[in-house]
C-alpha cells in the first residue's frame, strides 16, 4: 500500500503554523526577556545611585558627616527617588501624551491593550524602583514613611507590574506616574530643612512650587485620567477583572492620598508663612 503523500496545501499550513509558532514562543523569550532586565536593571541603578549619593554627598556636602544613621539613609534613599522621579516622569510624558502609542488615532487595538518594547522596559525599571524603595521602606520603618507610603508604594508596584506583563492597562498607569513629577520638590525641601536652610528664600520658593506642581500633576491630571477612563470605559471593561480593578480603584485610593498630602502641604506653606509675618 502507497504511503500516501501531503498535498502542497497541507504543506503550506504546516509550515505556517510553524512560523507562527516560533514567532508566539519567540515572543514570550524576547518580552520575559525585557521584563526580568528591566526589573533588574532598575533594581542595581537603584543601587548604583544610593552608593554614588552616598560619596558624592560626603565630598560637597560638609553637614553630612553630622546627620544621624537614619537621616543619611533617608538622604541617599531621596537621592533614588530623586532620579526614578526624573526618568519616569520624562519617559512617561513621552509615552502616555506624545508618541503615538495611545492615540485614539491610531486604529491598532483597544488604547487599554496596547503595549510596546520600550513602554514594557521603562515599566520594569520603575518595578525595580519600587521593588527597592519598599524594602527599604520596610526595612527601615517608619523612618523612611508611615503607613500612607506603604499602602501608595504596595498599589503602585502592583500596578506597574499587572501592566508590565500583561500589557494591559498601561496607559493608565503611565498617566498616573506623571505624578512622581512632584517627588524632586518634595525631596529638595527635606534636603533644604536637613542643611538648616528652613528660613531661607529657597525653602519658601520650594512651597510654591511644590503647591502649583502637586495641583496640577496629583489633582488635575488624575480628574483627567477619571474622564478619560469615562469616555473609554467600553474599552476598559474588556479588560481582566483584575486590570479594571486596577484601573478604576487604585487611582481612586492614590487620587485620595494625594489630596490629603495636599492639605499636608497647603498647612505647611500657611504656617511657613506666618513665621514670616
Amino acid at each position: 500500500m502507497k504511503e500516501k503523500k501531503p498535498s502542497k496545501n497541507s504543506i503550506y499550513k504546516q509550515v505556517s503554523l510553524l512560523f507562527v509558532w516560533g514567532e508566539i514562543k519567540y515572543g514570550e523569550k524576547s518580552n520575559s526577556f525585557v521584563v526580568y532586565s528591566s526589573v533588574i536593571g532598575g533594581i542595581f541603578a537603584c543601587k548604583l545611585v544610593y552608593d554614588l549619593s552616598q560619596i558624592f554627598t560626603s565630598i560637597y556636602f560638609k553637614g553630612y558627616a553630622g546627620l544621624s544613621k537614619s537621616q543619611q539613609v533617608e538622604w541617599n534613599n531621596r537621592s533614588i527617588s530623586t532620579v526614578h522621579a526624573i526618568f519616569i516622569t520624562a519617559m512617561s510624558l513621552y509615552l502616555a501624551f506624545w508618541s503615538d502609542l495611545f492615540s485614539d488615532d491610531q486604529l491598532s487595538g483597544l488604547v487599554t491593550m496596547r503595549s510596546s518594547t520600550l513602554s514594557t522596559f521603562v515599566l520594569g525599571v520603575s518595578a525595580g524602583y519600587f521593588i527597592t524603595d519598599l524594602a527599604m521602606i520596610l526595612w527601615f520603618y517608619p523612618s523612611l514613611g508611615g503607613l500612607e507610603y506603604l499602602v501608595h508604594h504596595l498599589l503602585s508596584m502592583v500596578a506597574v507590574t499587572y501592566a508590565m506583563l500583561t500589557g494591559e492597562g498601561q496607559l493608565y498607569v503611565y498617566m498616573v506616574l506623571v505624578s512622581e513629577a512632584t517627588t524632586p520638590g518634595i525631596n529638595l525641601r527635606w534636603y533644604l530643612d536637613v542643611a538648616g536652610l528652613k528660613k531661607s528664600k529657597a525653602y519658601l520658593i520650594n512651597g510654591f512650587m511644590m503647591v502649583f506642581a502637586w495641583l496640577v500633576a496629583r489633582i488635575l491630571l488624575f480628574i483627567y485620567l477619571f474622564c478619560h477612563v469615562y469616555i473609554h470605559f467600553d474599552q476598559v471593561r474588556q479588560m481582566h477583572t483584575f486590570g479594571i480593578f486596577l484601573v478604576t480603584v487604585v487611582p481612586l485610593v492614590l487620587a485620595l492620598l494625594n489630596l490629603v498630602w495636599f492639605w499636608k502641604i497647603l498647612k505647611g506653606l500657611n504656617k511657613t508663612l506666618a513665621k514670616r509675618h
